[in-house]
């Protein structure tokens, strides 16, 4: 790589301004409460209230995206909107397992909206920490794209691999290494005990099963967060908007969850659409760094990679609607189990 091109890639381009940084993380962490504050009491959620707060959640990021377009121009508008279009759709791709993992622990349906919203603020703080990572790789490293391409095509070939194979995944907690590490240092009582993360029991503090259902999802946020960053900085490489685009698809997971509960089990093609997804996108990348090297290689304009997103999201969803058309309700319920 010249030395121009060197410079060029130690410097990346954003429209996040201290104001707007500021601005943005005290928005997000305002949401946080605020839905904390909702879930403070335990209570089954409804169709309507899970509609409701959804809603909310989409309408939210596409004003903040139309917002970016009118202020940064169209290029920033795209990138935003294509960046959070990913996004949304591996958050989609989390549900599959969240469903898995709050039906492994036997989690209470009173209590499955607190558990998924600490998993969300994990998620947010754990792509928080990739983000800068990934920001001080693109400024410091001159195959940080290609490195990205790479995770991004093996995790498409692993996506492909498991969903070729018809292999249903299964929750084993007992095996979990998270939930033996917490197990070998306190004790576990058998019932849950509310929200309560630990309780009192013969005159020492033991873990409730509560806290080993947050654990176990933060941990599952960690694989997902290596997957999610670079796939977004696929899109654009504005430290801002990846941050922006990780926060608004992850804000709304808490609400979407019980909307889509049923129809989760449904999209038996999601993981064929996320691996070619992934795939393009790190094939994008690896274009991107070859043509820093040589001009003559061709880059995918961002344009063109929402089209397709937009294209296979459409196509898998549909195939998989059609798929399961004839699909019992007991099926159905396998079919989730199959990510």
């Amino acid at each position: 790589m010249t030395e121009s091109s060197l410079l060029a890639a130690g410097a990346l381009s954003s429209i996040g301004t201290p104001t707007l940084w500021a601005v943005t993380i005290a928005g997000v962490l305002a949401l946080l409460v605020l839905d904390f504050l909702v879930t403070r009491r335990p209570h089954e959620v409804s169709i309507r209230e899970a509609l409701g707060w959804s809603a909310f959640y989409v309408a939210l990021p596409l004003a903040f995206g139309a917002w970016i377009w009118s202020r940064y121009g169209s290029q920033q508008g795209v990138e935003y909107l294509t960046g959070y279009l990913v996004e949304k759709s591996l958050s989609v791709d989390n549900l599959f397992v969240f469903m898995l993992l709050l039906a492994a622990f036997a989690v209470p349906a009173v209590l499955a909206q607190r558990v998924l919203l600490y998993g969300i603020a994990g998620a947010l703080v754990l792509r928080a920490v990739f983000i800068a990572l990934g920001a001080a790789a693109l400024q410091t490293l001159d195959f940080a794209f290609l490195l990205f391409a790479i995770i991004l095509i093996a995790t498409a070939v692993k996506l492909l691999r498991d969903a070729l194979s018809g292999h249903e995944q299964e929750v084993d907690i007992n095996k979990m290494r998270s939930v033996k590490l917490l197990r070998r240092f306190m004790p576990v009582v058998d019932e849950y005990q509310g929200t309560r993360m630990t309780v009192r029991q013969g005159g020492r503090r033991a873990l409730t099963p509560l806290a080993l259902v947050v654990v176990a999802v933060l941990a599952t946020d960690v694989v997902f967060a290596v997957d999610s960053v670079p796939a977004v900085y696929g899109i654009t490489e504005d430290p801002y908007l990846v941050f922006a685009t990780n926060a608004f698809a992850l804000l709304g997971l808490r609400a979407l969850y019980f909307v889509l509960h049923a129809a989760l089990s449904r999209l038996v093609h999601l993981s064929y659409g996320l691996a070619i997804i992934l795939a393009f996108i790190g094939v994008k990348l690896g274009l991107h760094w070859a043509h820093g090297i040589w001009s003559g290689v061709p880059e995918i304009p961002t344009l063109a990679s929402l089209g397709v997103i937009i294209g296979v999201l459409v196509i898998v969803t549909l195939t998989s609607l059609r798929a399961t058309r004839d699909a019992s309700p007991g099926d159905k319920e396998v079919a989730a189990g199959r990510h």
